[in-house]
This record gives structure tokens, sequence and C-alpha cells, in this order.
């Protein structure tokens, strides 16, 4: 049976990963910190089941992920495990910096020393797979979009600890050797995301009635990935793509953060009318930009189309009706990750 050991497998994207991977008759050992945005209760559908082993501990910790390794030498590692929300790292940089380059340093090593003493098909099989973001490549204008060739040039504290990652993966391919592959993907939404970030915190308070604050203009472009589909990406590069080799993920979807904020409304109008009658989209209010709002970005995957094979396949429209659904549907979830620690205040206001 494959075995992929999971970092940050409790988390949003790691949590719909592992779910997949469990689903498909796969085993994972699951390693997650469980800080705040890591929750045991998006695995509650995989507890009790022999393939996924839940460990709780931390990328950094070298001598837990040496002995996870020995006991289990999986096939591949999959690094999700990293501190993501910008606003945060303007709050906190320091966190940043630990986890996704110190932990991501001490996983490579750890990783580094187990692949060395692998033989045969198993070492030539074996994989490192580093997931990224977009936002290491900077800010775009109004055209163009990032290929794998776009240079580094990170704006926040966020995206430069996340660049700081991506160098030192590539670093011990070219040094050790290690087969490592990188994937740097647009702006993820779906099931089981923490509610700081844009789509499920305009989710919770068009429902709690609060304001819904847009920063600046409202005009930021992102390209928005539909979680499955990028779990699906991540599948495509480990079965078959270039040691070595970084591959963009993106969703094909560019929207203005306001064009988003006025879809949630609708979707919420539809099938959750206020009692007042008025429109979700009356609760919008126009707050400070965010300090160093990266303006625009977006993916050019082509390259992980015409070498695997891979499109996304849900539409933006499909996609956001699937997560507000999907939110109304699971509201236990959301009270439940909510536990007194973020209160869906706006954080990293200050520069």
């Amino acid at each position: 049976m494959t075995t992929w050991l999971v970092t940050g497998g409790a988390g949003f994207i790691g949590g719909n990963f592992v779910l997949d991977a469990v689903q498909r008759g796969l085993r994972v050992i699951n390693l997650d910190a469980l800080t705040y945005a890591g929750n045991r209760d998006t695995l509650a559908s995989v507890d009790g089941n022999p393939n996924h082993v839940f460990v709780h501990g931390d990328i950094g910790d070298r001598a837990l992920v040496e002995r996870l390794l020995r006991e289990h030498r999986p096939d591949a590692v999959i690094n999700f495990a990293a501190e993501s929300h910008v606003d945060r790292s303007i709050d906190g940089p320091a966190a940043f910096v630990q986890t996704n380059v110190v932990g991501t340093l001490a996983l490579l090593e750890a990783v580094r020393d187990y692949w060395r003493m692998v033989e045969g098909t198993a070492k030539e099989n074996f994989r490192f797979l580093h997931v990224s973001t977009d936002e290491v490549y900077g800010s775009l204008g109004d055209s163009g979009k990032f290929t794998e060739s776009t240079p580094f040039a990170p704006n926040s504290p966020y995206s430069a600890s996340k660049a700081a990652s991506d160098h030192l993966v590539r670093a011990f391919h070219h040094t050790y050797g290690l087969p490592v592959l990188t994937t740097n993907c647009s702006n993820n939404y779906g099931p089981y995301q923490f509610p700081e970030k844009l789509i499920p915190l305009i989710i919770a308070r068009a429902l709690a009635g609060e304001p819904l604050p847009v920063y600046g203009d409202g005009k930021n472009v992102r390209d928005w990935l539909y979680v499955g589909d990028h779990c699906a990406a991540i599948r495509a590069v480990l079965e078959g793509g270039r040691v070595g080799e970084t591959y963009n993920v993106g969703g094909n979807a560019e929207r203005q953060n306001i064009e988003v904020v006025h879809a949630i409304c609708t979707l919420l109008d539809e099938r959750r009318p206020r009692a007042d009658g008025k429109p979700r989209a009356s609760q919008i209010t126009y707050v400070a930009d965010r300090p160093g709002h990266d303006r625009r970005y977006a993916i050019d995957a082509s390259k992980l189309q015409d070498e695997l094979g891979w499109t996304p396949a849900y539409s933006f429209e499909q996609g956001i009706a699937d997560t507000v659904d999907w939110y109304l549907g699971n509201q236990p979830w959301v009270q439940r990750v909510l536990d007194g620690s973020y209160r869906l205040e706006r954080i990293g206001a200050a520069a």
C-alpha cells in the first residue's frame, strides 16, 4: 500500500488532501502541530480509519520526524505545514519565519537523511513535494501572468518566508540530490477553510448581520482555485512531475475582491435571505487597505497542463456555490473552530 507522510494535514488544503487520499485507499501519516488553523474536526470522517495515522507534532521536531520516517517508510512526503495568513504575518512575522523557514529546513534535513538510507526502487521513486504560493512572485500589473520562471519578489512577511522555503527546497535538490517537486498555487477556497480568509470570513459575517469589510477600493485581483482542483493537481505532480521542477497551479478564475464578495452576497440572498429582506450587499463596508497589499496575481498553469494534462474541473461559479452551500450546511464546524482566539475581527491593519 502506498504511504504518504503529509505535514500540515489538519489545515485547510492539507486536510482536504488527506481526506481525499484516504478515500482513495492510500495510507496517510498526518503530522500537524494543531495551531489555531489546524483542526481535528476537519478529519472527523477518517477518525478510526486504519489508513489514517494522526500525529500531533511540529515539522521542526527532528527526532519526531525521523522516527516517523523510520517507522512508516513513506513513499513520499508532502509538505503543507505553514503559517499562511498575510494579515497575521504583518502582526507577527517571527512565527512565519520559524515555521516556514526554520521548520521547513529541519524537515528537509530529516527527509534527506532518510532518503539516503533507502535503497532500490523505493529510493528511485521517492518524492518530497513542497506546497507553496503564487505570492512569492510579488505583484502584477493589469496584464501578464506568473510563470515558473518569474523572478521572486515577495512583498509581505508571509510571502518572504514562503520564498525562502522554496529556495531551500530547490537547494536541497541541487546540493544533495533530494528528489523534490514544488507547486505554487493561487488563492484556494472551499470546505474547511479557517474563517479569517476572505471567502469564509465574508460568509460568516454576512450570516451574523455584521459589516463585510473590503480592503481599499476592492479591485485587487486574485486567481481563485477550488481546493479539490488543487488536490488533484498535487496528485498529478506527485505521479508524473519531473524531479526538481516547479509547477504553477491556477484556477483560471481571476476576480476582483469586490466581485467575490458580491457573488457570495447573491448566493446567500438566494439561500438564506435576511429577515428584513435587504440584500446582503448592503452590509459591504470599505476599510483601509492592507499594508503592502499586492494589486494583482494571475497564474499561467500551462506547464502543468501541457506536461501532466491537468486542468481545473471547477468554474468559479460552481466552486463558490458549492463552498457557500458547504458552510451553510456545516455551521457547527465553523462554531467549533472559532474557539474564542479569533472573533472575525480584522488583523494586520497597521504596518
